[in-house]
């Protein structure tokens, strides 16, 4: 199986990858107001917890100086990302990812609305230059939200997915086993979670 062909959506060039899409169908005068409200669920990053219920990661937004964030994310932005078991202790058990692209995209018939984040260091500890991640620096992942005539549309593509070694031994031994599973395909539940809870207005 190969990796789809998104336009904005990094190249799959090695290590794993995921496609994890969510669809649902609306009649047509009502989707544009289900659109709205799920522009503002995609850009209430701090909220993206409450869609998916317990058991998924929390995620936080900080500005590029590191400082908390409660406003839509903006190229540069990191993310605090709070996964489920140990995090990385030289990041006091977070993950961090910074916002590398913000995409906007319309025609006659479509919209969608990429962001697409990159394993970062801790941008509160800049003396530290290890990645603050369970994945390299080379790895993406992108944040999508789409509408058509008919239906709307969240997904989460990741690609190029490789173990981080760029930490300390500790951490090393703590991204195998995560990034491992992750490539295995657990990381797929949690982001099906996220796109099925943006999706759910229920």
């Amino acid at each position: 199986m190969k990796p789809k062909q998104i336009n904005k959506v990094p190249q799959q060039q090695s290590g794993g990858f995921h496609d994890t899409e969510s669809h649902k169908q609306f009649a047509l005068a009502l989707l544009p107001l289900k659109f709205d409200i799920l522009k503002q669920r995609f850009f209430s990053v701090n909220l993206w917890k409450s869609y998916c219920g317990e058991g998924f990661a929390a995620f936080k937004l900080y500005d590029s100086e590191g400082n908390a964030a409660e406003r839509p994310p903006q190229k540069g932005d990191f993310m605090r990302i709070d996964i489920p078991g140990p995090g990385e202790p030289e990041a006091k058990g977070y993950d961090w990812v910074e916002v590398t692209d913000i995409c906007f995209q319309e025609d006659h018939y479509s919209e969608s609305i990429l962001i697409t984040c990159r394993p970062s260091v801790n941008p509160q500890n800049r003396k530290n230059s290890h990645t603050a991640h369970f994945y390299s620096s080379r790895a993406t992942s992108t944040f999508m939200i789409a509408r058509t005539p008919t239906h709307l549309k969240a997904a989460v593509y990741g690609r190029n997915e490789t173990p981080n070694f760029n930490a300390g031994y500790i951490d090393i031994i703590r991204n195998l086993m995560v990034a491992a599973g992750g490539m295995m395909g657990i990381s797929k539940i949690q982001w099906k979670k996220l796109a099925d809870g943006f999706l759910d207005f229920e």
